[in-house]
C-alpha cells in the first residue's frame, strides 16, 4: 500500500478529514521507520469544497483517487447528495481492487454506490437506522467502533477513523507499525472493531473504582490464568461486577478482551522474535499452538507462521 486519495465532497468535517491524514500523511520519522504515503486530496471538482465548518482547498480530482490503493470517504454533514462521480469512482476502484474505507455519514456514499449490498458495515450510532432504511441490502452493525468485510472498511463516528485506520496498517503492514502510528498520536494501539462504539454509563467510576491497575497487571501477566473467576478474585469483586464494570469500561467481555491482549503480544513476538509457535503461544497464555493459531487465524486470517512471514521485522 503506497498511495492513499482521501475524497471530500461538499459539507466536509474537518475533524473526520484531520483523523485520516493523522494517520496516512504523515512524513518519515527516524526513529519509527515508518511507512510514508503519498496521500492527495481529491475532490469531483479540484478547488474549494464548502466544509461543516471550514472549507477545503483541494488541489486534486478524481482520475488520480480511482487508481489509488486506499480511497477513503471522509465523515460529511448528513443527507446532502453525493456527486455521480463520486459514486462512480469508487465503483471503479472496488473493481480494480483498492481497499475503499468511510466512516461515520461517510459510509452512506458507499452505500450510494452500491459497495454496501450484502456487506458487514457500520456508522455513527446516530444513524445506523437510517442506514438500515436507506440501504436495506446492507449488513449495519450498530455497536461496533469498525467493520473490515473484504476490502471495504466502515467505522463509526468521526475519532472511529483513527481506530479503523490503524487497524488498515496493522492489516496491511504489522503492528509494529501500528504501535508506532499510535505512540505518535498518543492514542491506544488498539481498539478492536467488535468493541462497543457507545457505552451508556450514567455514573463515571472514581480512580478508585476503575479497572485499569487490573487491565495493566494483566497485559504484564499474559501466561497466566485470567479467566473471569481469577480477575474476579485478584480484583475483589464478584464476577457478575467484574464483567459489568469491564463492560463499562472497555466495551468488551473479560474473555474478549483478554484474548485480544494475547493476540496483539502472540503478534509482537511473532514480528520481533526467532521463538517458535509453541513458544509464542505458551509465553502469551494460549497454551498450545493450535489454540494461538485459531485465535491468529480468526483475527489475521493467517497463520502464526504466514503473518511472521509478512511481518517479521
Amino acid at each position: 500500500m503506497k498511495t492513499v486519495a482521501v475524497v471530500v465532497q461538499d459539507g466536509v468535517e474537518a475533524f473526520g478529514l484531520g483523523c485520516i491524514v493523522e494517520v496516512w500523511g504523515e512524513p518519515y520519522h527516524p526513529e519509527d521507520d515508518n511507512p510514508v504515503f503519498d496521500l492527495r486530496v481529491c475532490a469531483a471538482t479540484p478547488g474549494v469544497v464548502r466544509g461543516r465548518s471550514v472549507d477545503v482547498v483541494v488541489p486534486e480530482g478524481l482520475d488520480w483517487a480511482a487508481g489509488a490503493d486506499l480511497v477513503a470517504m471522509t465523515s460529511r454533514r448528513p443527507h446532502l447528495p453525493d456527486h455521480p462521480a463520486v459514486l462512480e469512482m469508487l465503483r471503479a476502484a472496488y473493481d480494480g481492487g483498492s481497499d475503499v474505507f468511510a466512516h461515520c455519514s461517510g459510509t452512506f456514499t458507499l452505500g450510494a454506490a452500491g459497495l454496501l449490498d450484502g456487506r458487514e458495515c457500520t456508522t455513527h450510532w446516530r444513524y445506523t437506522d437510517l442506514l438500515r432504511r436507506q440501504y436495506p441490502e446492507a449488513v449495519v452493525r450498530p455497536e461496533v467502533l469498525y467493520v473490515h468485510d473484504g476490502t471495504v472498511l466502515t467505522g463509526a463516528g468521526s475519532a472511529a477513523a483513527l481506530d479503523a485506520s490503524l487497524h488498515l496498517v496493522r492489516d496491511r503492514l504489522g503492528s509494529r507499525h501500528a504501535a508506532a502510528a499510535a505512540r505518535r498520536i498518543v492514542i491506544p494501539p488498539h481498539r478492536d472493531g467488535g468493541q462497543a462504539q457507545f457505552v451508556d454509563r450514567p455514573v463515571v467510576p472514581t480512580a478508585a473504582e476503575s479497572l485499569a491497575p487490573l487491565l495493566e497487571w494483566a497485559t504484564k501477566h499474559l501466561d497466566e490464568d485470567l479467566g473471569v473467576r481469577a480477575l474476579a478474585r485478584r480484583s475483589a469483586l464478584s464476577e457478575r461486577t467484574l464483567a459489568r464494570r469491564f463492560r463499562q469500561e472497555t466495551g468488551m467481555t473479560p474473555h474478549a478482551w483478554v484474548v485480544e491482549q494475547r493476540v496483539r503480544r502472540a503478534e509482537q513476538l511473532l514480528e520481533r522474535t526467532d521463538l517458535s509457535v509453541d513458544a509464542v503461544a505458551r509465553d502469551v497464555g494460549f497454551g498450545s499452538a493450535a489454540t494461538l493459531r485459531h485465535h491468529v487465524r480468526r483475527v489475521r486470517e493467517l497463520s502464526p507462521t504466514a503473518y511472521r512471514s509478512r511481518f517479521a521485522v
